[in-house]
């Protein structure tokens, strides 16, 4: 591959679905004249491997463990990384305007931009609760925690609005992390937490939150929110709880620099593909993870997960080669490969594959099968030997 080739991929977004797009991109054989340059667009300047985000807030892993910056992870590799947003797609002249002003000319596009949280579901949410998904959320809560705990208050009460894997595993490191002095409560809708997974899952989930002491809320939502209070409904009565902190981990949404895109979507904002992840009605268009609503070949609906997007992330970068190189698309099939969470510190649940693990056997499988799925070779050796010689730095210190 050269800067001079002829055929232009450029992708937007570089989170598991768009990062791992490009990486595999880059290792398919690109022979004469079948030749392309790859651009990879981020606003961001680092990549977040999201799953672990909850680590940070317990100080258990560092930023740069599981937010390596792009120029790193690329810089052997023949990506080329733009930092900007995303501000128009012109679909009919196959380009992309940025932000910053650039204008990017593509023979495919990949569209990996993913979701957002929305902060505007109940009065209050944007100006007064903390969404975790980005790496700014996590420093934003980590700073919020700081001045609480050298307040003199004496409980720090929290409100987990949604009792999906984020709302469960963020409530299990905060009690990890704020102790007794903790009050946490978790606000869900439905009549169980984890609606979604397994049975022994939950199990594990509700046994921890019960260790932990995490209050449960179900079948209420939110009022609204303001600066010191929650307001909550539960069988059409409503009470106000005095909070320090009300943290928003419900739904997700397309990104709203998409919103403008002229592309086929869902009721829910999503831009539909087809099994072989092209947009519909646009077939020099690929899009994957949380941003688009894909049925596989087999025809099951497929969820957004991280899991969903990296396995995605091959089956895009081989079809937008194939298309490229004049051979056949493959369509998608997902593969269930089960569920990890983390329950606090050394504790966690995993199922898949025939196995169903809890506990400290479970949290370090966990993050063995992190460790494996990071981007690169280099980044999942600094990462490893980190965590190895980690024991040996916490013996010193005693």
């Amino acid at each position: 591959m050269t800067q001079s080739a002829d055929k232009k991929i450029c992708i937007l977004g570089g989170g598991f679905g768009g990062l791992y797009t490009a990486l595999s991109l880059s290792k398919l054989p690109w022979l004469a004249p079948h030749q392309a340059e790859i651009v990879l667009v981020d606003q961001r300047d680092r990549f977040l491997f999201s799953p672990l985000l909850y680590e940070l807030v317990t100080e258990e892993l560092q930023t740069w463990e599981i937010a390596p910056p792009y120029e790193e992870l690329l810089a052997n590799t023949s990506i080329r990384f733009h930092q900007s947003g995303v501000e128009a797609l012109d679909a009919s002249a196959h380009q992309v305007a940025l932000s910053d002003g650039t204008v990017l000319p593509y023979d495919r596009l990949v569209l990996a931009m993913g979701g957002e949280t929305p902060m505007d579901l109940a009065p209050g949410v944007a100006d007064h609760a903390i969404p975790f998904r980005t790496i700014e959320d996590a420093y934003r809560l980590k700073e919020r925690l700081r001045e609480l705990e050298a307040s003199p208050v004496e409980k720090i009460r929290i409100a987990v609005v949604g009792g999906g894997y984020s709302g469960v595993e963020l409530a299990c490191k905060l009690a990890d992390r704020l102790g007794d002095r903790g009050r946490i409560r978790i606000v869900e809708m439905a009549t169980e937490i984890l609606k979604t997974s397994s049975e022994f899952n939950r199990q594990a989930a509700e046994k921890a939150l019960s260790e932990c002491g995490v209050w449960l809320d179900l079948e209420t939502t939110v009022e609204s929110v303001s600066a010191d209070a929650i307001a909550l409904s539960y069988r059409e009565q409503v009470d106000t709880i005095p909070v320090e902190l009300v943290l928003w981990t419900v739904g997700t949404r397309a990104a709203e620099a998409t919103h403008g895109f002229e592309l086929k979507r869902n009721p829910r904002g999503q831009i539909v593909v087809e099994p072989t992840l092209q947009v519909s009605d646009h077939s020099d268009i690929f899009a994957l993870g949380d941003l688009v609503d894909c049925h596989d070949a087999t025809g099951q609906q497929v969820p957004n997960t991280a899991q969903s997007a990296i396995q995605q992330a091959d089956y895009a970068a081989w079809n937008v080669w194939a298309a490229l190189s004049e051979r056949p698309l493959l369509p998608f099939k997902y593969n269930h490969l089960g569920e990890m969470m983390t329950l606090g510190t050394d504790n966690a649940t995993l199922t898949g594959l025939g196995l169903k693990l809890d506990g400290t056997l479970a949290h370090v499988a966990r993050r063995l099968a992190y460790l494996y799925r990071m981007p690169t070779l280099d980044h999942q050796i600094r990462v490893g030997l980190n965590w190895m010689g980690q024991p040996l730095r916490d013996l010193l210190k005693t």
